[in-house]
């Protein structure tokens, strides 16, 4: 038999597409032909894994050899075939039987001696794997907790080739020394690592510590109304302010009133993370909520994906299942801002380049802090030394299609002296505000059972004016709003959105004249009289 199949997977974005691994020998001059549109680093696998294959003790076939990556048409790159292919070329040597290969996927890199080095994406891998009827994965020792968490998957973590031809030949397995380099970095998962993935620093609030807490900051009790209605609808949020105000502060404790992630979830942060090279080493499950925050010169690809070849996922994506921070917004490009347009619609992004069309998710919530104008101090009492024309060209960088897009927009006061040392001390803490956010959300779960949505924020209008009504009269000051322009239709959706979440963390069961005159205040900033309390509670 001078042929042998197995399989592998090969990542486009986040989404796994299974690769049939061939290898046929065949007699004349000896050779290694690699077919199937691999890329640089693909085709270099031929040396890793001939060397591989030489330095575990088996013979390498002196003939003819071509290897073919099935379907021809995918792109394929990256390391992560090799062990697929040294297993396929032993099975046409009949080093293995062949008939143990075949449903076998394989997923892990060769090293020159032989042994299984970690990749990026095992997750997403294992998935794809998964969904097409595999129930057997190979992959390297260190990325096997992160395979298991697929369910009904058997999983075999190898540290080594040797090893592996010893479990297909039904031979002894041989005992393989764990490589340790006296106190320093691991080698080993360097491969997991992606260089100048400084984005991620951070990322995962729970492992650099414990989480900011919201009892910290010194009053703003409208800012934090705002952001415990952000955090139960799922809405978009824009804080405005001079310096020193609060607003990073706010936008830091935002992920700890958040829920804490499913287990869908968890799995859909984990796969992101894990092909963009930023998943914590001995943590295989993301279970924190992601907080992304990337520098004001970010370029376009750095935030809604991109790189050589096939795109990776960007901070839209980083941040998917928790909060994108853009502190300094009017800085930003302004074509990188209105590239958030289309994911805040739709969930995902869809990135195009020459080597193909990859979607990615990117369901975050989005969180602008700016200044008042340039020098900050455009509503402090010291004065403002920036000319009406430069305060009206540093506002008009956050475009108004994007802003109709952001439900709330809050002032965010510099913080007087009382609030700062009296003796009241801070307000509540995460705890207590995650407490009603939780219950406000399960709360339009419930109401959204037998729907796709589970989040306020998600509802299209069309269902919101149809199906989900609010008291009758309730939104007669909102209607005005848009009669006299202050409100577009897309504007007019979100009021009622915001409502519904007020409505939710007030326990009432539909939305009321308040909750619509709060909805208002929190996106126009004019303060409406029916408006007393100051919010739900």
């Amino acid at each position: 038999m001078a042929f042998a199949r197995t399989c592998s997977v090969a990542l486009v974005g986040v989404e796994g597409v299974m690769v049939e691994v061939q290898a046929d020998l065949e007699p004349g001059v000896a050779a290694f032909t690699l077919v199937g549109l691999p890329d640089k680093s693909l085709v270099e696998s031929r040396d890793r894994v001939r060397a591989a294959v030489v330095n575990s003790g088996v013979g390498w076939p002196q003939k003819k050899l071509t290897v073919g990556l099935s379907p021809a048409s995918v792109p394929k790159g990256g390391s992560g075939f090799d062990l697929a292919v040294a297993c396929a070329v032993l099975g046409a040597a009949e080093r293995i039987d062949p008939r143990e290969l075949t449903d076998l996927v394989m997923i892990g890199e060769l090293g020159l001696d032989g042994r299984v080095r970690p990749v990026r994406g095992v997750l997403p891998a294992v998935l794809a794997a998964a969904e097409a009827g595999y129930r057997q994965v190979v992959v390297p020792e260190r990325t096997a907790a992160e395979a298991a968490l697929v369910p009904g998957v058997s999983v075999l973590g190898v540290r080594s080739l040797r090893q592996l031809i010893a479990v297909l030949t039904d031979e002894p397995v041989p005992e393989e020394e764990e490589f340790r380099d006296h106190g320093g970095p691991d080698p080993m998962l360097a491969g997991l690592i992606v260089p100048g993935g400084g984005m991620g620093a951070g990322l995962l609030r729970s492992e650099t510590g414990p989480a900011p807490d919201l009892a910290d900051v010194a009053g703003q009790a409208g800012p934090r109304l705002a952001l415990e209605i952000a955090a139960a609808g799922g809405h978009h949020i824009f804080l405005k302010g001079p310096p020193g105000a609060g607003k990073t502060m706010l936008a830091e404790r935002l992920p700890g009133i958040l829920p804490p992630l499913t287990r869908e979830e968890s799995l859909e942060v984990t796969a992101v993370h894990s092909v963009a090279g930023l998943l914590p080493p001995g943590r295989p499950l993301v279970e924190s909520v992601p907080y992304c925050a990337p520098h004001h010169s970010a370029t376009m690809p750095s935030l809604v994906g991109g790189g050589n070849g096939l795109p990776r996922p960007g901070a839209v994506s980083l941040a998917h299942r928790g909060v994108l921070f853009l502190d300094e917004a009017p800085e930003f490009s302004s074509r990188v801002l209105d590239a958030l347009r289309q994911p805040l619609e739709s969930g995902h992004v869809v990135v195009a380049r020459s080597a193909g069309v990859v979607r990615l998710p990117a369901r975050f919530l989005l969180m602008l802090a700016a200044n008042p104008c340039p020098c900050g101090r455009h509503t402090v009492r010291t004065g403002c030394e920036c000319p009406p024309s430069v305060v009206r060209r540093y506002r008009s960088r956050l475009s108004g299609p994007l802003m109709d897009r952001v439900d709330l927009r809050v002032e965010v006061e510099a913080v007087g002296r009382a609030e700062l040392i009296g003796a009241t001390g801070g307000g509540e803490s995460s705890e207590t505000v995650g407490a009603r956010v939780l219950a406000a959300r399960q709360r339009s779960a419930a109401r959204m059972r037998d729907t796709p949505w589970r989040l306020n924020g998600e509802v299209p209008g069309h269902e919101l004016r149809t199906r989900w009504r609010p008291a009758p009269g309730a939104m007669l000051e909102a209607e005005r709003d848009m009669e006299r322009g202050l409100l577009t239709a897309r504007g007019l959706d979100r009021v009622l959105r915001v409502a519904w979440t007020a409505a939710d963390l007030s326990g009432r069961d539909v939305p009321e004249a308040q909750d619509v005159n709060l909805a208002l205040q929190l996106r126009t900033g004019v303060e409406r009289a029916a408006v007393l309390t100051g919010g739900p509670r």
